[in-house]
């Protein structure tokens, strides 16, 4: 896995206003910071965890650079790494609110504070927001009550515990096909469901999905996950025919898409109906020094895509400071 390594004492970053401060730690987050230091802008990075979505994959196969793939965790730890060799730190810690707020004349424009889940306040003269989505949930009875308990949203963490024991994966796009193909590569049973006839997944997965004998049950939802305190078996409907079953498992993965984790900054109005931030070609949001980059985009959700999106995110701070000093004669 990753290293925690470059924790920071947090408190003696409160009183200092940041050029370019960066919530999310994922690809976008991390490459924003990359450019930014190498910028000269005094960064920090503020995230709940490391990597966000793409820690959490067991292999990366379309990254440039990698022909034979890449772990999640290894590319997270190298993004980290390259991040604390810049001098940018990481504060671990969940941002839950962004106000704008009044600086001294001589501070250049600070207009924000960032308050965290532990109770500390952040300034930034600019801020890029690269907090990524969450797994989307079936919202099904059972699931709440047995995540943790069978019910999961990770197999590179949680598959291990099910090898030899028989389990599902919901989902037919790229994430569901890679992670069904992960587990039954460490000896797990899998089977997948689909609610449709026809897979979102990459020809290249798909030709490989085919080939590893995986069971499919398309046309198909789960109505309720079963089980007192783990999982025991799922309820099942064709969206065709009508009909309805029951399966017995130990396990279900559920990999339908993600939803943005945008509640934080929806008083500022830079959120869409979806919860997504639009932005326009240079990263900007409504909100004149806050910028956006990576899946909290609504773009197309791919690590190439949040580095490139990051990089450019960085580079609008930075013209958004110059244009500033420039203004005011520094």
């Amino acid at each position: 896995m990753f290293s925690l390594g470059g924790f920071s004492r947090g408190g003696e970053y409160e009183s200092k206003t940041w050029d370019v401060l960066i919530i999310g730690a994922g690809p976008a987050g991390f490459t924003a910071a990359v450019y930014a230091a190498r910028f000269g802008l005094e960064t920090i990075i503020i995230s709940k965890d490391l990597g966000g979505n793409m820690a959490l994959t067991d292999i990366i196969e379309n990254y440039p650079g990698f022909p034979e793939g890449v772990s999640g965790p290894e590319l997270t730890n190298r993004m980290h790494e390259q991040v604390k060799k810049l001098g940018v730190e990481v504060i671990f810690d969940e941002v839950e609110r962004i106000d704008p707020a009044e600086c001294a004349y001589y501070e250049g424009p600070c207009k924000f504070r960032v308050r965290t889940a532990n109770g500390k306040e952040y300034k930034g003269r600019t801020i890029i927001i690269a907090v990524g989505a969450a797994p989307r949930k079936l919202r099904v009875p059972g699931e709440e009550e047995l995540t943790g308990r069978g019910v999961s949203y990770c197999a590179t963490c949680d598959g291990p515990l099910f090898k030899g024991k028989k389990v599902i994966v919901v989902g037919g796009g790229n994430t569901a096909l890679q992670e069904a193909l992960y587990l039954k590569s460490i000896g797990v049973d899998v089977t997948l469901v689909h609610r449709r006839r026809e897979f979102r997944a990459d020809k290249i997965l798909q030709d490989r999905f085919r080939e590893s004998g995986i069971p499919a049950i398309l046309d198909t939802v789960v109505t309720e996950i079963k089980g007192k305190d783990k999982v025991e078996g799922v309820r099942l409907k064709n969206r065709v025919t009508g009909e309805k079953t029951e399966m017995a498992v130990d396990g279900v993965f559920i990999f339908i898409g993600y939803e943005p984790k945008t509640d934080f900054v929806k008083h500022l109005g830079i959120t869409d109906e979806y919860g997504y931030i639009p932005v326009d070609m240079y990263m900007r949001t409504k909100v004149p020094g806050i910028f956006a980059a990576g899946d909290i985009t609504n773009v197309f959700k791919q690590i190439a895509v949040a580095v490139g999106q990051g990089a450019i995110a960085a580079n609008s701070a930075k013209e958004f400071l110059d244009e500033w000093k420039e203004k005011n004669g520094e």
